[in-house]
Order: structure tokens, then C-alpha cells, then sequence
């Protein structure tokens, strides 16, 4: 049973979602989450359409003996761009962790001087 791909609206409403979740989200991102999620549609199809003919990682030419495929020159180029979208939106681990950790709050005088009490 061929897996349906999901359409762009599907994918900005749970990319919209997963950032509600990590409290990463502000209506300001849309415009970089309808790229983000476009980007993942494009990757979606085309990742279909790649394993439709085999994978086929080369293609003849007249001049030489093959050259990779404009798929898969495409799919490389979807996942850099994805990954860095990704990291803007803050939808990894790395960024995540990197951006939302708090700043250490230094003790108040009176938490202090309740410490040196003990």
C-alpha cells in the first residue's frame, strides 16, 4: 500500500503545531514556515518520484558517461535548505536546547544571606 504525501497545509499545520508544543512558536514565523513547509512538500514528491525509478543516482549524457540525477542533485539540495530551516524555526534538539535554555538568575542579597546561615 503506496504511504499518501502530505499535503503543504498538513505539513504547516503540524510544523505550527510541533512548535505550539516546544513553545518555540509566534505568529511573526509563518512567513518562514510556509517556505519550511513547501520546501518539505517539494521533498516529499520528489523522494516518491526518486524511488518510482529505482533511485537512479546517475543519468546517461552524450558527453559522458553519466552525470547524478537532477532528483537527486534536488533531494540534496532540500535537505541542506530544510536543515537550516529547521534550525531557524528551532525544530531540533541542537537549536532547541542552544536557544531556550534560561540564563542562570543570579541569588537575590536575601537568598544569599540565607545561605550563609546554615
Amino acid at each position: 500500500m503506496a504511504k499518501s504525501t502530505p499535503t503543504r497545509d498538513s505539513i504547516k499545520k503540524r510544523t505550527i503545531n510541533y512548535m505550539k508544543e516546544l513553545g518555540t512558536y509566534k505568529i511573526q514565523y509563518n512567513q518562514v514556515v510556509e517556505v519550511y513547509s513547501d520546501m518539505l512538500y517539494q521533498y516529499n514528491i520528489l523522494s516518491k518520484k526518486f524511488e518510482e525509478e529505482g533511485f537512479e543516482a546517475t543519468i546517461d549524457t552524450e558527453k559522458s558517461g553519466g552525470k547524478k540525477s537532477p532528483i537527486l542533485a534536488s533531494l540534496e539540495n532540500l535537505r541542506k535548505d530544510i536543515g537550516t530551516y529547521s534550525d531557524r524555526l528551532m525544530l531540533n534538539a541542537k537549536t532547541y536546547n542552544a536557544e531556550i535554555e534560561l540564563p542562570k538568575k543570579e541569588k537575590s542579597v536575601f537568598a544569599r544571606l540565607l545561605e550563609g546561615q546554615t
